[in-house]
Formats: C-alpha cells, sequence, structure tokens
C-alpha cells in the first residue's frame, strides 16, 4: 500500500489503537476485538515482546482495509526493522531526525512526537505526514484549536490523554486523528480475556465520532 493510501486510510479511521501489553500472547485477540468493533488502525508499540515479529504476522494476515503500524520506534535501525515486517505506519513519541529519514527513504507514513509549537514546526519540516502530540494529556483539545490558526497545514495527532469521551472534542478542534491506548485496550478487559467487551468500546468510540 502506497504512503498516500495509507494517509488517507489513518485520516478516514480517524483512530489509531495503541496497543501497549505485556503478554503477546493476548495481543492478536485484542487486535482482532478492537477490529470487529470497527477500529482499522492499529499501532503495535516496540515494548511490547516480539514486536516485531508480531507485526509481521499481522501484516501478512490482516483483513483489506486494516492498517498495521508500528509504535515507540526511537531509532533508524528499528524503523527500518519493522518496515522489513510490512508496517504501514511509524509513529514515536520523540523526532530523530535518522528514524524519520528512514522512513520516508523507503516511502513509509512516519509520525515523530513533538510537544511544543516550535517541536511541532521541526518535525512536520524533517518530513513528519503527521505530527503525534504526546503526551496530549495536559494540552486538552483547546492546544489544538489555538495551534490552527498559525499552523493550518500541520497535520496534529493528538496521543495520551485521548479516552472514549473526548476523542470527538479533540478531532473537532482540528486533529486529523487521534491515538488511543489504555482507554479503549482496557488492561482488566484484556487480562480476563473479555474480548467482547473491548469490541463494544471501539464500537462506542467509531459510532461517537459519527459524522465528523
Amino acid at each position: 500500500m502506497t504512503k498516500d493510501k495509507v494517509l488517507e486510510g489513518l485520516l478516514a479511521a480517524k483512530v489509531i489503537a495503541v496497543i501497549r501489553m505485556k503478554d503477546a500472547a493476548r495481543l492478536a485477540a485484542a487486535a482482532a476485538a478492537l477490529r470487529e468493533g470497527g477500529v482499522t488502525a492499529l499501532e503495535i508499540t516496540m515494548t511490547v515482546p516480539g514486536a516485531v515479529e508480531i507485526i509481521r504476522e499481522m501484516a501478512r494476515t490482516k483483513e483489506p482495509g486494516t492498517l498495521v503500524g508500528a509504535g515507540t520506534v526511537l531509532d533508524a535501525g528499528t524503523a527500518t526493522d519493522v518496515i522489513e515486517a510490512g508496517a504501514d505506519f511509524v509513529v514515536s513519541p520523540i523526532t530523530d531526525q535518522d528514524m524519520v529519514l528512514a522512513c520516508r527513504e523507503a516511502r513509509v507514513l512516519v509520525a515523530p512526537g513533538a510537544f511544543t509549537p516550535t517541536e511541532i514546526v521541526a518535525a512536520w519540516r524533517s518530513g513528519a505526514d503527521i505530527v503525534k502530540v504526546f503526551p496530549a494529556t495536559s494540552l486538552g483539545p483547546q492546544f489544538f484549536r489555538d495551534l490552527r490558526g498559525p499552523l493550518p497545514l500541520v497535520r496534529l495527532m493528538p496521543t495520551g490523554g485521548v479516552t472514549i469521551e473526548n476523542a470527538r472534542e479533540f478531532l473537532a478542534a482540528g486533529a486529523c486523528c487521534v491515538g488511543i491506548g489504555t482507554a479503549l485496550v482496557d488492561a482488566e478487559a484484556v487480562e480476563a480475556g473479555d474480548w467482547e467487551a473491548l469490541t463494544s468500546r471501539a464500537r462506542r468510540l467509531v459510532e461517537s465520532l459519527g459524522a465528523l
């Protein structure tokens, strides 16, 4: 899938589920449950044991319309590994120039992280397709609304502090999409193997976004 198609898919999905768990054996079931609920973009973080091989398998077996990405990618070497494994997009909490360059050379969508307006612009100028604003917990939707005036062309993705309840507000404030972790991938449901609960949460989130 081309980078432009991946970008189109992420903007249409509006939500990236950030899957960060210690039990890799449950990850496939969690991902399937989220997909059943309508969340089509899945980010597997590098903190998951065996993350690269998990991404490889998910990329090989994914359903049409599903995007599988890699998160918490901190350097160019890891970016190369996940791209070779088939990741559709690469996300990082920081902006590492070599990592961004590796993604650009491979023509894979990259979303490096930033926090302040200066960092956001630097990330965008480095070649970001989307800038991950992290952690968005202390910023809130108004921050993104304020940035739309001076930075109308920069695609922003808040992550950290985004919930099922406030995702719509972040998007309405100007975010191009949002990353949601524990608020969506509920740890207790995962521990209990309650995949129906995850599907229900995903469905509720997707429905809440409505015609945005």
